[in-house]
C-alpha cells in the first residue's frame, strides 16, 4: 500500500509540474514566450510542446496500454534532460537548469514505483541476520 502512495504522490508531482507548464506555454504567458526566445526557440515550438506535456500527463494517469506511458515517460525524460541543457548552453544561472533535473529525478522515481507496483512488488523482504 505504501509503495502505491509513493507512486501517485511522486506521480503527482510530475503531473502538477508538467501539467502548469504546459498551461503557461498555451496561454502565452510572457515570462514563458520570452524564456523560448531566449533559448532561441521558434513560438510553434511552444505550443507543440504544450500540447505534447498535456498529453502526456493524460497518458500517465489513463488507463492505457503500458506502451503509451512507456512513451510519455520517456517524452518527458527527453523534455526535462532538453531544458536542463538549453539552460546551461544559453549561460543561464545553474539554478535554471536544476529545477528541470529535479523534475526529472522524480520522473524517475515514478517510473520505477510504477514497474513495482504494476509488478505486485510491495516491499522487498528483510533479509534476516546469520545464524537467527
Amino acid at each position: 500500500m505504501k509503495l502505491k502512495v509513493a507512486y501517485w504522490v511522486v506521480t503527482g508531482l510530475v503531473s502538477l509540474s508538467a501539467a502548469g507548464s504546459a498551461f503557461l506555454y498555451l496561454t502565452a504567458a510572457p515570462n514563458m514566450v520570452a524564456a523560448f526566445e531566449h533559448l532561441g526557440y521558434p513560438d510553434y515550438f511552444r505550443t507543440m510542446l504544450g500540447i505534447a506535456k498535456l498529453l502526456g500527463v493524460v497518458a500517465l494517469w489513463a488507463p492505457l496500454p503500458r506502451t503509451l506511458r512507456e512513451w510519455a515517460y520517456a517524452g518527458f525524460a527527453i523534455d526535462f534532460v532538453a531544458a536542463a541543457v538549453s539552460h546551461i548552453a544559453m549561460g543561464d544561472p545553474l539554478g535554471t537548469a536544476v529545477a528541470p533535473i529535479v523534475v526529472l529525478t522524480l520522473l524517475l522515481t515514478s517510473h520505477q514505483l510504477w514497474h513495482r507496483v504494476s509488478a505486485g512488488v510491495e516491499s522487498s523482504p528483510v533479509a534476516s541476520p546469520a545464524g537467527a
